[in-house]
């Protein structure tokens, strides 16, 4: 099995550090977690850490397009279901409510109450993963428009950004309270105002 300068196994590595970042960033943000937070908890050094991503930057590029990714195939799994508009936004929900859940935000969430303080390229990620979800949230609201089942004024692309913008709000409020319940009774009035 081949090994880093450092010793460390190269198999898995890069995933662990990243799943570590991960749970650590939507828990506590970006700017509180340090390479060293990541090595304590996987046991590694963080000359390991620098081996796989030299930056900080590097590695919160890395967080967001495999958060990007994953949420993408989420939306995927939720169109191929071939479920109504509603059944899609609920599904939507839930992804949210799933996080809450356990105690963390949605990371691009996190990383958006740090935007001025991100790399440009961690900004531009965190844009494209917005960007991402509204162009989604659209094509649902265009089918719940098309079928009859939503009811909206406004433009498609206006009522998307008003969904993510209450869901990521809804979700931050939340988490003060620690309350999965109070997010969801926010999340089920802002898709009420839909019918």
């Amino acid at each position: 099995m081949p090994t880093t300068a450092q010793g460390d196994t190269d198999v898995g590595t890069p995933t662990r550090i990243l799943d570590a970042a991960e749970r650590i960033v939507q828990a506590r943000g970006f700017n509180a977690f340090s390479y060293g937070d990541v090595a304590v908890e996987l046991g590694i050094t963080t000359a390991a850490l620098h081996y796989h991503y030299p930056r900080k930057a590097e590695l919160g590029r890395a967080l967001i397009t495999r958060y990007t990714s994953r949420f993408a195939a989420r939306l995927k799994a939720l169109d191929d279901a071939s479920g109504s508009a509603q059944a899609k936004l609920d599904g939507y929900v839930g992804i949210y409510a799933q996080v809450l859940a356990q105690g963390k935000m949605c990371l691009c969430g996190m990383l958006a109450a740090e935007y001025l303080t991100l790399s440009e390229s961690m900004q531009t990620a965190v844009r494209e993963f917005f960007e991402h979800n509204e162009i989604w949230l659209g094509q649902v609201l265009e089918q719940g428009k098309a079928d009859g089942s939503m009811r909206f004024t406004g433009e498609v692309e206006d009522i998307a950004k008003m969904i993510i913008s209450g869901l990521e709000g809804a979700m931050l409020v939340s988490m003060a309270y620690g309350s999965v319940e109070r997010f969801m009774k926010v999340a089920a009035s802002l898709l009420a105002s839909l019918h």
